[in-house]
């Protein structure tokens, strides 16, 4: 926020909560994909529950935070919920380390889009800014155990990392204004 003038345009916090609670929908959606495919019985199944229990909470917490606000949701919701769904099982099928990918290609925008957004609230919003901090936390934690257990050992990593982060661009900004 330093470099804040008066007349820049900056993301409101309203835009930043319909998108971090869509965000956070299909993130859930994506581990509910994967989970669908590798089963119970799979050795990833258990880290990917563990993520998806995260997540969980945190879309809890912008779910409870649209509300409270009186935000309006994205109108995208019905496509994240699909498209999410997708997402996670397309990689699963794939293999664990496609899966692995596609984790560390969305919490690598997470980290950056939740940075983002703590620079533009600065003090502003402590109630938001304490829960994207510990948020960003726990995607920091997904990206590293992704990384860890196989990601960019996934066939053709580099495009389908990079597939999977254009397509995290497309849907924030998008989420912002629809």
């Amino acid at each position: 926020m330093s470099g804040w003038r008066p007349g820049d345009r900056r993301e409101s916090t309203r835009a930043m909560v319909r998108v971090d609670q869509a965000g956070e929908y299909g993130a859930t959606r994506i581990y509910a994909g994967q989970l669908a495919v590798f089963g119970d019985r799979h050795p990833a199944s258990r880290a990917i529950h563990h993520m998806a229990v995260q997540e969980e909470r945190h879309r809890a917490f912008f779910d409870r935070m649209i509300a409270e606000r009186g935000v309006r949701p994205t109108l995208f919701q019905p496509f994240w919920d699909k498209a999410g769904f997708a997402l996670g099982a397309i990689t699963a099928a794939i293999g664990p380390n496609a899966a692995m990918a596609c984790t560390a290609a969305v919490e690598t925008e997470i980290d950056k889009h939740y940075q983002h957004q703590l620079d533009t609230l600065g003090p502003s919003d402590p109630e938001l800014s304490a829960a994207i901090r510990d948020f960003q936390a726990e995607e920091l934690e997904h990206r590293d155990h992704a990384l860890a257990n196989g990601a960019e050992q996934a066939v053709g990593y580099p495009v389908l990392s990079g597939l999977i982060r254009l397509g995290c661009k497309v849907a924030i900004a998008a989420a912002k204004r629809i």
